[in-house]
């Protein structure tokens, strides 16, 4: 783990130095000066606060106003994208909050079945409060959190089933959703259910003025909360290699064979050649197409190969670095990416693929903040 400690260190501290470096202009942008204040004025009028994180790094995606939210039982930390987690992680981590009287609750906002419990849910919770005289005949929420958590997905997934459960017709609203951390600028209320009325208001994500611990930023870069660019992807690539390295998950891929794996190609480019509804559909997709099945298969099973068959040692940066080397030229081959003029160029490729395929769990389920030891 020492290996892999310093690796986040590095990478932690460049996000540090280039943040620094840009001010207030990139990090802490002035239209999250302004959103942050505009929270703040707003968190003492609303009805309940969900502070949504995200479940593979429930630690260092704390709301850092998270000072300022209200009472115990009208905050809710929501842990986003549970289906990118560590399942037994994630049970520790709901178990750690709930030690602590805090009300958390893991959600996938992709999830149609999980997000219409999350509403019954939060109607319960509106209940309760209403019972208890702390909510008038319209219940506002809001949403809070950094960059990147999904707010808005969760908004939109909240609106949405809310309206179908209230048969209500009409135009549907859309918070913006993007990949891109920091895209939501402004404030959008969205209705979420009827008798009682429920809005929960989708708010832009806010970073903290300054982070002083390095591994937290590498966290935050390695998930998407800010934007690669910060650091450079071939960076965070590795840091995920490392972290893959010194998992459990990559033993699971021990059953992808080349045989099996060539089946899935040849039946890919039958399909290909054939002017079958399928056929066409696959015509959209080339070889090179990393989301495919017969692709992504055959990236666990040379990352398998890669870690299995290595005799040095993980917990030597030196050892760590080396068996990486050898996994990016295994992904070049896995990616279907031709040799370029430039060795950069072509790590880029390898590494931008490798990241969209660790953030949309199709290499495991990693909970990279781990539950603080109680004294």
């Amino acid at each position: 783990m020492a290996a892999l400690g310093r690796l986040s260190q590095k990478l932690g501290s460049a996000v540090k130095k280039v943040a620094d470096k840009k001010g207030s202009s990139w990090w802490y942008t002035p239209h999250m000066a302004a959103a942050s204040q505009a929270i703040s004025e707003r968190i003492p009028l609303v009805d309940l606060v969900l502070e949504v994180r995200d479940a593979r790094i429930p630690w260092s995606s704390k709301y850092e106003q998270v000072k300022l939210l209200p009472s115990s039982s009208r905050h809710i930390i929501v842990l986003n994208k549970m289906d990118l987690a560590n399942h037994s992680h994630m049970k520790e981590w709901l178990m750690y909050f709930e030690e602590r009287s805090c009300i958390a609750v893991g959600v996938n906002s992709h999830n149609k079945e999980n997000m219409k419990e999350f509403l019954n849910f939060l109607q319960a919770r509106v209940r309760e409060l209403k019972k208890n005289g702390h909510s008038s005949h319209t219940t506002t929420i809001m949403l809070v959190g950094v960059p990147n958590v999904g707010k808005s997905a969760l908004a939109n997934s909240l609106h949405q089933i809310g309206r179908i459960s209230a048969a209500e017709k009409g135009k549907l609203k859309h918070a913006t959703v993007s990949l891109q951390p920091g895209e939501t600028k402004d404030i959008s209320s969205l209705k979420i259910a009827s008798h009682p009325n429920i809005y929960i208001l989708d708010t832009p994500g806010v970073l903290p003025p300054k982070i002083l611990d390095a591994e937290v930023c590498s966290k935050l870069a390695l998930t998407g909360v800010i934007s690669d660019c910060l650091v450079g992807e071939s960076e965070l690539a590795q840091y995920f290699l490392g972290i893959l390295n010194l998992s459990d998950e990559y033993k699971k891929w021990e059953k992808f064979s080349p045989i099996e794996n060539d089946k899935l190609l040849f039946d890919h480019e039958r399909l290909y050649s054939s002017g079958s509804e399928m056929g066409k559909r696959q015509k959209r997709q080339s070889p090179s197409d990393h989301t495919q099945d017969f692709v992504v298969n055959d990236v666990r099973r040379r990352l398998f190969e890669a870690v299995s068959s290595f005799n040095g040692n993980l917990d030597d940066e030196r050892d760590l670095v080396q068996l990486i080397e050898a996994q990016f030229a295994a992904l070049q081959k896995a990616f279907r990416i031709p040799l370029s003029e430039s060795n950069e160029d072509t790590y880029c490729k390898v590494a931008t693929k490798l990241l969209n395929l660790y953030r949309t769990g199709r290499l495991g389920h990693y909970t990279l903040d781990r539950v603080p030891m109680i004294a």
